[in-house]
């Protein structure tokens, strides 16, 4: 990639991981690595402009029906798409099917952009991700496979050994920390050919682990804040995202975070 390359804007495409949870703002909405990277490209160019389509919960057929076309009308430079992870979570998750719609939304998107970015989503190590590995292993080969044939980026999120630590978790398990997505904004950043500005795979400091009972009282507690409701939505076919529309529907000049 071109070093200090030029870009004039930028389309978010996604679920909850691009909508920004947990980076949790004090007005109570969330930033996330998407408007960090959009605030620090439109630090390096007057008039930037910037759309986050992305919502919490979509399904890689929801973010294809509701987003892909809207973005690629939209013609940015950079176009990031990153979907597929919460059919992957799902019991009678239809692989054959979530590579199909993915496919879609690339071949629709990258003719309509510049550079179109996919990443290899983050997993929180521990139970959870050993359980659902093989489908995301298969989800992020087909993302792999996707890049090379249509000239994308792909950003290794998975393959990044601290994006795996729970401290850049939050504790819901299921979303990066602010620290967590500061880490994802520099990722892309590198990947698009800017000025790395640190090493975002750079290690944790060494972990102090609490009391045996202190984990556990932690454990309880998201289970029955999180765990249970997710689980509950899953049986019936509720998702966070029902009726919430993106936070950036617009491809308009962009003055947000830049750090």
């Amino acid at each position: 990639m071109e070093m200090n390359a030029t870009y004039t804007s930028f389309v978010a495409v996604g679920d909850s991981f691009t909508e920004g949870m947990s980076d949790l703002l004090p007005d109570g909405s969330y930033r996330g690595w998407a408007d960090l990277l959009a605030g620090r490209l439109a630090a390096l160019t007057p008039g930037f402009r910037y759309a986050n389509l992305a919502v919490r919960g979509k399904l890689i057929a929801q973010i294809v029906d509701e987003q892909v076309d809207r973005a690629a009308e939209m013609g940015a430079d950079v176009v990031t798409l990153v979907g597929g992870l919460n059919d992957t979570l799902r019991p009678g998750c239809d692989m054959g099917r979530v590579r199909a719609r993915l496919e879609e939304a690339v071949e629709r998107l990258a003719p309509s952009c510049k550079r179109l970015v996919l990443m290899r989503s983050p997993g929180r190590r521990g139970p959870v991700l050993e359980r659902f590995r093989p489908r995301m292993e298969e989800l992020f080969a087909h993302v792999d496979d996707l890049a090379a044939r249509h000239g994308a980026l792909v950003v290794d999120l998975y393959g990044a050994h601290v994006l795996g630590d729970p401290r850049l978790w939050d504790v819901d398990r299921l979303h990066l920390t602010a620290e967590g997505h500061r880490r994802v904004a520099e990722a892309v950043w590198q990947a698009l050919g800017l000025e790395p500005q640190e090493d975002w795979r750079a290690p944790l400091p060494p972990e102090v682990r609490g009391p045996w009972a202190e984990r556990r009282l932690n454990d309880l507690r998201f289970a029955r804040q999180h765990l249970g409701p997710w689980i509950g939505r899953r049986l019936t076919g509720r998702s966070s995202g029902d009726g919430r529309p993106p936070k950036r529907p617009e491809l308009l000049p962009y003055n947000g975070p830049s750090a």
